[in-house]
Order: C-alpha cells, then sequence, then structure tokens
C-alpha cells in the first residue's frame, strides 16, 4: 500500500551546494543551496532568488564556486544559508570558514570544504535557474583514494531532507554503477 502526498518537492538526495561568489569589491560570499545539481553535460544549475547577496554577485562577476558541504562542517554550512550578507556582511568569518581564488574562475573557494566546482555563469533563466559551465572540479588530496580519484567515504558530503528538514550523511557504498545490473540474465 502507498500513501500519496499530493505535489511535494521532495527529491532524494539533494545534495548541500555551498555557493561562492565575490562582489564586486573582491569580498568573498557564500550561501547554502540546497536546490541545484547537474543540468547538462559539463554544466550545472542552482535555484537562487533574486534578492540574495550571491545572486548579484554572480551577476556582476559571472562566476562561481559550488562547494559540498560535509558532515564535519554542518554548523558553518547552515550558518551561511540562513544569514544574508545583505544583513551580516562578515558571515564567512563568523562561520569560521576561509577562501581562497579560485585560479579557474573569478569566485573563492572555501578552505574547509575539500571539493569544489568552479564554474563561468553562462545564464540565468527568468525563473531564477542560475546555470554554470564547469571550468574545473577541485579537491583537496585528503579525499582522494590510491588511484588519485574521489573518495566519496573520506568526502563525507551530506544530503538535505526536504521532508524533514534535516541534514543526513552520504551513507556506505551499495553497489557498482552500470555493472552490478549486468548480474541479471
Amino acid at each position: 500500500m502507498r500513501k500519496n502526498f499530493g505535489a511535494k518537492t521532495w527529491l532524494y538526495p539533494m545534495p548541500v551546494l555551498i555557493v561562492g561568489s565575490y562582489d564586486e569589491n573582491g569580498v568573498p560570499d557564500a550561501m547554502n543551496a540546497a536546490w541545484g545539481g547537474i543540468y547538462d553535460t559539463n554544466l550545472v544549475m542552482v535555484c537562487l532568488a533574486d534578492d540574495h547577496k550571491t545572486t548579484d554577485n554572480i551577476r556582476k562577476s559571472g562566476a562561481f564556486t559550488l562547494s559540498f558541504a560535509t558532515a564535519s562542517t554542518v554548523i558553518p554550512c547552515d550558518y551561511v544559508g540562513i544569514v544574508s550578507a545583505n544583513d551580516i556582511p562578515d558571515k564567512l568569518e563568523r562561520a569560521g570558514l576561509h577562501t581562497a581564488k579560485s585560479s579557474f574562475v573569478n569566485a573563492p573557494l572555501i578552505d574547509e570544504l575539500p571539493m569544489a566546482v568552479e564554474c563561468k555563469l553562462l545564464k540565468f533563466n527568468e525563473d531564477g535557474i542560475c546555470i554554470g559551465e564547469i571550468v574545473n572540479v577541485s579537491c583537496d588530496d585528503s579525499i582522494l583514494d590510491e588511484k588519485g580519484m574521489v573518495d566519496a567515504g573520506k568526502l563525507d558530503p551530506i544530503i538535505y531532507d526536504s521532508v524533514s528538514h534535516a541534514y543526513w550523511s552520504f551513507g556506505d557504498k551499495v553497489g557498482q554503477a552500470f555493472s552490478d545490473g549486468k548480474k541479471i540474465k
């Protein structure tokens, strides 16, 4: 038996993305955006309202970063989503987050977040969807496996549960994509 809930914005998993940008004076900003992901090959999207400082920054700078929030950074990552740089310009400092300039785009990398997708702004759709072209993905050595690839367990990204408004840790590997299904004959 199933229970019907009607039209809800429930989709699992939802990555918790921290959007990094610079304002016109080069001051870094970051915000938590749970509604984002892959848009197309080499393109990402994130849903941003017009009243966000981050939205204004991206429109002016033409670039942004998407870093993955992690289990060890839940508190500062949630904080940058519940306060606005329009009201609290030093929110990154208050959150204890530090930045470095990307070598690929005019946007900050957040030192405490070990994986970032560095993007050039392609466009904002009329409905607030920010679309960016992936220029580079950078990862701290601490989250790489012995082959030099990202180890999801070491990254320990969190996901957003829109039903209970909670963050969950990523979980265990349960299978191999494009492989396990071949076991069915």
